[in-house]
This record gives C-alpha cells, structure tokens and sequence, in this order.
C-alpha cells in the first residue's frame, strides 16, 4: 500500500515520518515471495511460514488420480497465505503426511474370447494389458504350457492348472476312474462303466457279448459342445481301431416335465496342495427337447431326444427360451425348488453330488499336485492357479448322481438373460475368492533379488526345518479359511469341511496308485526287459571292440 501525501494527517509532528514508512513498505513488499515473508529477515531468521498472531503451515494436497502398488510418495509443503483452520505451532516440524496409494491389479486377457470375463474384471477393478505387459492375472481359454506357467512371479495367477487334463479329456477321466473303481468298487461307482478305445476293445467286446440288449453312448477323446457324439444299441457298430470313449448309456435318467436333463455344476479349484474345492449354489440345468423315451432302434438317432448338450438343443425346433419354469435351460435353484416342492431329499442329493465332485477331483490329484510343484517349488504360501470347471452330472431316477464329463473351458458366452446373469455372478465371486492381490508384488521383486544376491556371493541361507514349515503352514491356512469364510459370495467350500477325513484313503492310495495297476507292471516289465536287452548288446559290444583292438594289435606287431 502506497501512501498519499494529501491524505497526511496536518497535525502530524513529522510528516517525513510518514513517507519513510511508506518507502519501508515498499522495501518490504519488494522483499517478499509473493507470499508475505519477508526475505531480507533471512540470515537472522529462520524462513518459515509464522505470522505475528498465529502460526500456520498448509500442506500440498496429494495429486488426485489411480496409483501404482506399494506406499504414497511424500509430499512437499508449498507456502500459502496462513488460515486459521490448519495450525501448526511454531517449535512443531510439519510432518509429510502419506496417502495410502490404491492397488492396481493387471489382468491379461488376450486368450479369452469372453467378453463378459473383460467386464467383471474391469468392474472388479483390472486393468487390461497385453501378453508383453506385466500382469497379474492371465486369463485364457487354453491349456496353460509348461513354459508359461514356470516363467511367472510369485504375485501372478492364472486360470488353469497344469495337468487338469487328466480329468477334464474324456479318455484320460475314463482311466482315472476306471484305475480307482479297481482300487474301491464300492466307493468309487460314480460313474457310467467306460472303455477307452482302441486300447479296452477286447474288454468292451466280452462285457458286450455277456450283457444283451445294452446301450452305449461314443464320444471323441477330446470333443466338445456334443460334436461327434452318437449313440447304439449294436456293438458291432463300433469299430476296433477309433479312437473314442464308449460308455454304458443310463438308459432309465430322472426325468423334469418328461424331459431328460442334466446339471452343469460351476466348480472353482482354488489349491491343489493342499486341496480346496468349492460349488457354486446356482448353474445351469439343461434339458433335452423331445419327451425321453427308452433307446431303441428306431430312436437312438434322435439327438434332441437322448443328448443334452445345449449346443445341439438349440437348434431343435422345441427349444425354449428365456422361461424359468419351463424352458430348456433353467437355473440349479429353479430345480432345486421343483424338488422341495415334491418333498425330494435336496440335502441327499448334494451331499451325493459333492461326493462325486471330490472324488473326482481326487483321481487327479496326484499328477495335478506334482506338476504343480514342478512348476512353482517356490510358492509356499498362496496357489498360482485356478480352475474354473463344467461338472456334468445325470441323476438317476432314484437321484443317484453320475459323472459324464468335466469341462475344462466350460463356456462364458451370455446370449441369454439367465446365462449373463449366472455367468457374472460366478467370475465375480471367483475374482472376490482368490484374492489376486494378497500377494504383494514389490515384497517379492525385494525377495528374489536378495536370493540372486546371495547365489551371486554364495551365501548360504538358514533352511527352515520340517517342524517349522508345517507350523508355518498351518498359521497360513487358519488365516486362508478366515479370509475365504468372509468372502465365499454364493460359493460354499466341499472340501476341506468337517467329515472330510473318510477321502484319506483315497489320497493314500492314489500317491501309489501307478505301481498297483496290471497296465503299469507290464509297462514296468517291458522296460526292464529293454533296459537289460540294452546292456546285454552293450557288453556284446564291448567285447567286440577289445577282441578287434587286440586282433588289429597283434597285426601289427608282425
């Protein structure tokens, strides 16, 4: 403020006075920073931001905006003009505060044809990069390659297993299960009888020459969607050298409204060392179009009546859509309801239908278990995969559940209200259970340099003993049970639940189960039989070349 010389008081003693002050005013402002501080006070004073009556300090607010992972950058104070509202005293230091930076999480889903997958994911809160980007869940409709899987972080996940194969391919679910029904007939009748042709040929012929009037329902190895499927009451139909799964046909189904039916069951392996094994409570039931009638010769060609397979139901002129009650594709909760209504024992038939899926799975486990820890030897604590699979299971009419097959990429198209419906409340609730970021990514980028720091100096780390990786372990699965209770969603755990103990046997034999098959003891035997034909040529061999060598050798000492 700049004084005016008419505006000086007359009766003042010392009108020079009052210029002077002016000038000093104007000294001062010229020493400022535009902030009111005077800058000329340096040298004796500390520069601060202190008023005469009060001392402020404002802070810098955090820029807005998504952050990276790991803790908030400081901030810098900037000088502003003080208020009364934020104080800090004088002898206070003004302390940087931190903002907590929100997690981003990274899916790629290059590989996945589903657009629903993309919209959950980026609702759940995924960003979308590519194959090159790092990522932090990798999402495909694939079989995962030994060489994908061995190359990922400890903080990465991805949607398949290593060698989930050996339940999800027809032929190699026949083997498995066929390999167990020797082990425990009882436990282990859950599914229909099967061969794996060409190899059971002969054995299917003879049961086929004992038992008449059977039918029996082929399927590719490795199809999908229901192509390629047929059904016959004539075995000499079937040909010696195709390469197909030929099951028993259940013949007398449960049937809904006349309809045979069966349950698309939506299952999410989330470890398999050790297992952990969760339903879905609500999925697909779907119905043949054509009012079932027992196979004969003049109906085993009609596809809309036998099969199932909405694929090839969709097309039939009978389809229904879009009808909860009474359409071809319904909800499990829908049916579920029908039962309760005709006073079925619901509770029965889960537990039933639970049992199969476990034992199932167990079939499986310990080649699953040992790609696994092929694969990632260093994943300790948390899984690096998991599975979303297409359990198909036919009851019986006295609602004994059958497995018919697992389905390894079972399909997330949403061309229906229902199918949408179901299908984005399941990958949500999968994405919720797995928890991608519980893993924290720079804590292991730290950990794995420090293991190339010590190889690279050759320092030789304290191994944990036996005793304290399991105390370690158990810790780790309390909180795990803890975190999936409160965030199961509309899943429910199988396995491990309380009971769960009577699928030890099983566990225990499958560890050995090779060694006790015929197949493999001959397969054993012709090994070794070859290993010894190999040695026995060797030293044939070797004796050989010394009877030449000393023979060239006395050659030429004459």
């Amino acid at each position: 403020m700049v004084l005016n010389s008419r505006e000086v008081d007359p009766d003042s003693s010392d009108s020079s006075s009052s210029d002077s002050e002016s000038e000093n005013e104007l000294n001062s402002s010229k020493n400022t920073d535009g902030t009111g501080l005077d800058l000329s006070q340096t040298s004796d004073k500390k520069l601060s931001l202190i008023d005469d009556d009060d001392d402020h300090l404002l802070l810098a607010p955090p820029p807005e905006g998504d952050e990276d992972e790991g803790e908030g950058d400081d901030f810098t104070p900037i000088h502003a003009t003080p208020n009364k509202s934020a104080i800090l005293s004088e002898d206070s230091t003004p302390k940087k505060k931190k903002k907590k930076k929100r997690k981003i999480l990274y899916i790629c889903t290059s590989n996945c044809k589903y657009d629903v997958v993309r919209r959950v994911s980026k609702r759940f809160g995924f960003r979308e990069v590519t194959d090159e980007e790092d990522w932090h869940l990798y999402w495909t409709d694939y079989s995962v390659a030994l060489e994908r899987v061995m190359d990922m972080k400890r903080y990465q996940k991805i949607n398949h297993f290593p060698g989930m194969s050996e339940i999800c391919r027809k032929d190699l679910l026949c083997r498995n299960l066929n390999r167990m029904i020797k082990l425990f007939p009882k436990e282990y009748n859950i599914f229909p009888k099967s061969w794996c042709l060409p190899a059971d040929y002969g054995d299917f012929m003879s049961y086929a020459s004992q038992k008449k009037n059977k039918t029996y329902i082929l399927k590719p190895a490795s199809g999908c969607q229901g192509k390629g499927i047929w059904v016959t009451k004539n075995p000499r139909e079937i040909k010696a050298h195709e390469h197909m799964v030929v099951q028993l046909y259940v013949s007398k189904p449960f049937l809904i409204d006349e309809f045979k039916f069966d349950l698309r069951i939506y299952t999410l392996l989330s470890s398999c060392d050790p297992l952990r094994l969760f339903v879905f409570k609500d999925g697909l039931v779907r119905f043949a179009t054509q009012e079932y009638r027992e196979p004969t010769g003049n109906n085993v060609d009609n596809v809309f009546m036998h099969l199932t397979n909405y694929a090839i139901n969709k097309h039939s002129e009978d389809f229904v859509r879009d009808d909860e009650e009474g359409g071809s594709k319904r909800r499990i909760i829908t049916v579920n309801r029908w039962f309760k209504e005709r006073d079925y024992d619901i509770d029965k038939m889960w537990n039933d239908i639970d049992d199969v899926i476990i034992k199932t799975v167990i079939s499986a486990h310990p080649i699953l278990k040992h790609n696994y820890r092929t694969c990632f030897p260093n994943h300790v604590k948390g899984s690096a995969c998991f599975e979303i699979s297409g359990f198909d299971i036919m009851l019986d009419k006295k609602l004994k559940p059958y497995i018919i097959e697992v389905n390894h990429s079972p399909s997330f198209h949403t061309d229906a209200k229902l199918d949408k419906e179901i299908k984005e409340a399941l990958i949500n609730d999968t994405l919720n259970l797995i928890n991608c970021g519980g893993i924290d990514k720079r804590k292991c980028i730290e950990e794995e340099k420090r293991r190339i720091k010590e190889r690279l100096f050759q320092k030789e780390r304290k191994k944990e003993s036996k005793e304290e990786l399991e105390a370690q372990m158990a810790v780790y699965q309390e909180q795990l049970g803890k975190y999936e209770d409160a965030h199961l969603g509309n899943f429910r755990r199988i396995f491990p639940v309380s009971g769960c103990e009577k699928y030890d046997k099983f566990f225990q034999h499958s560890g050995s189960i090779y060694q006790e098959t015929a197949s493999f003891k001959a397969r054993a035997e012709a090994a070794r039989q070859q290993r010894e034909e190999l040695l026995r040529k060797k030293r044939k061999n070797g004796v050989n070349a010394k009877e030449k060598e000393r023979n060239q050798t006395r050659k030429s000492r004459f």
